[in-house]
């Protein structure tokens, strides 16, 4: 008989224990950022002894936090915009028009999914090299709207498909023109796949650092995933600044889940059901 109720917690324990197993890393993070280089060299494991907040004054001050953060933000901001703006007005146009050619330029999108960054990313640096287009922001945000717009598209066909064309129809009646319908109309009812896409599309690009790295060159352009590399010597690692930097850089994206995670999960059973 006691063996039911140990079985009924089974999985409650296995949740409990996953939990800690991807909390783990950032535990150790935060631990280590109180802490100096050689004590984290020591035994990383182990607690800090004080809570010693001269790293975050370091990490601040050698990685150029201020500036960084600007570039993060402008890059973020206007990156999932417009990743968000086009891809879902190209979804509703994808899901509204029946042209063969919006069919065949669907499943190119779908395609070009499926093809890694890491394959393209040598061809694509040399040509916008010889361009004489890198180190520039809009390059930069041109390519984050290349790879992160035809996911977009595929999430909101999905969704767009589940909504009665009736509602707008009664708006084309009224003497709403197309483009107001889809921003009055359409894209409020879009709300919970926006907020889904808009907290992915943050932590994407907030968090990249692969592209940048090859996009931007000029210290002053850096992301704070990018300023964290001034940690790095060619002979040794400054860990315990270093984690702290980590700490300052995941805080910004950690408070936008957390402000908007009821939007995510409504966004994801809604699309699970849909």
């Amino acid at each position: 008989m006691r063996s039911k109720p140990l079985l009924k917690q089974l999985p409650s324990l296995l949740l409990y224990g996953l939990l800690l197993v991807f909390l783990f890393p950032f535990l150790l993070i935060l631990m280590n950022s109180f802490k100096k280089t050689q004590y984290f060299v020591e035994n990383p494991l182990s607690l800090p002894t004080s809570l010693d907040f001269s790293n975050y004054v370091s990490a601040f001050k050698n990685m150029g936090f201020m500036q960084a953060f600007a570039n993060s933000m402008l890059i973020t901001v206007f990156g999932v915009l417009l990743i968000l703006v086009f891809s879902s007005m190209t979804g509703y146009l994808f899901v509204r028009f029946k042209w063969k050619l919006n069919k065949a330029l669907f499943f190119v999108m779908l395609a070009s999914m499926t093809i890694p960054f890491q394959v393209i990313m040598i061809p694509l640096v040399m040509i916008y090299g010889n361009m004489q287009l890198l180190n520039m922001k809009i390059t930069l945000l041109f390519m984050y709207m290349g790879f992160g717009i035809p996911f977009g598209v595929f999430t909101f066909h999905g969704f767009i498909k589940g909504i009665p064309y009736e509602l707008e129809e009664s708006a084309f009646i009224e003497g709403s023109s197309r483009a107001r319908t889809f921003f009055q109309i359409v894209l409020p009812l879009l709300k919970p796949v926006v907020v889904t896409l808009l907290v992915l599309d943050v932590l994407w690009i907030w968090n990249d650092y692969l592209l940048p790295s090859l996009v931007l060159l000029s210290p002053g352009l850096k992301t704070l995933p990018l300023s964290t590399y001034s940690f790095f010597s060619s002979y040794s690692v400054d860990f315990s600044p270093l984690m702290a930097g980590l700490v300052m850089t995941i805080i910004p994206v950690l408070l936008l889940y957390l402000f908007l995670q009821n939007q995510i999960i409504k966004g994801i059973t809604e699309g699970a059901l849909k």
